[in-house]
């Protein structure tokens, strides 16, 4: 009976926070939902194996993570693959920075006051979500997961220089729509 109570008790503790994270990076409510609830699952079948060497939370969110990465690879084994990308077209150092002559121009706001502006958050959000599907994936993985990009190429099976274009085209397709709706609106 205890352990029934431990299962409900996962879902009554952490069922929203584990959604709004999964939500943040696979975009789609069913989806999220479904994640969520195999994070439930996977968990009530481990939970012999759990020893308690991390919190639940933490034990729960490293499955709901996982889950995530399955569920990227899943999407990318059936996705056509981005064409390599001209190196001398590369607007990122091998430390994926902007090079000193592609950065974009100075936004003129501290670093401070953006992480205060809320609104900045949600053009940030709004422009995520105007991604590719595999651009966003690519950068979930990488800036919010913080998974590396060998691992990222492993998870979406895709080559290095598949990995580079994309995230590139990602961070240029960011800029853009920031620099539209954020600092020209």
């Amino acid at each position: 009976m205890g352990q029934v109570v431990q299962a409900e008790d996962w879902v009554y503790k952490y069922a929203d926070i584990l959604f709004n994270y999964t939500l943040a990076r696979v975009q789609d409510r069913g989806v999220a939902e479904d994640l969520v609830q195999d994070t439930f699952l996977s968990a009530w079948r481990a939970k012999d194996s759990y020893n308690a060497d991390a919190s639940e939370k933490t034990w729960l969110f490293a499955i709901c993570k996982n889950k995530i990465i399955d569920h990227f690879r899943k999407k990318s084994s059936s996705k056509e693959q981005y064409a390599a990308f001209d190196s001398a077209n590369n607007f990122f150092d091998e430390n994926e920075h902007w090079t000193k002559q592609d950065q974009p121009n100075d936004w003129g706001i501290s670093s401070v006051s953006i992480v205060e502006n809320k609104e900045f958050y949600k053009i940030l959000d709004y422009c995520k979500k105007k991604l590719q599907e595999m651009q966003h994936n690519v950068f979930v993985m990488k800036y919010i997961e913080d998974l590396d990009a060998e691992e990222i190429c492993k998870v979406l099976n895709i080559s290095s220089s598949n990995y580079w274009v994309i995230i590139h085209r990602a961070k240029l397709q960011l800029r853009k729509c920031i620099e539209q709706n954020w600092l020209n609106s």
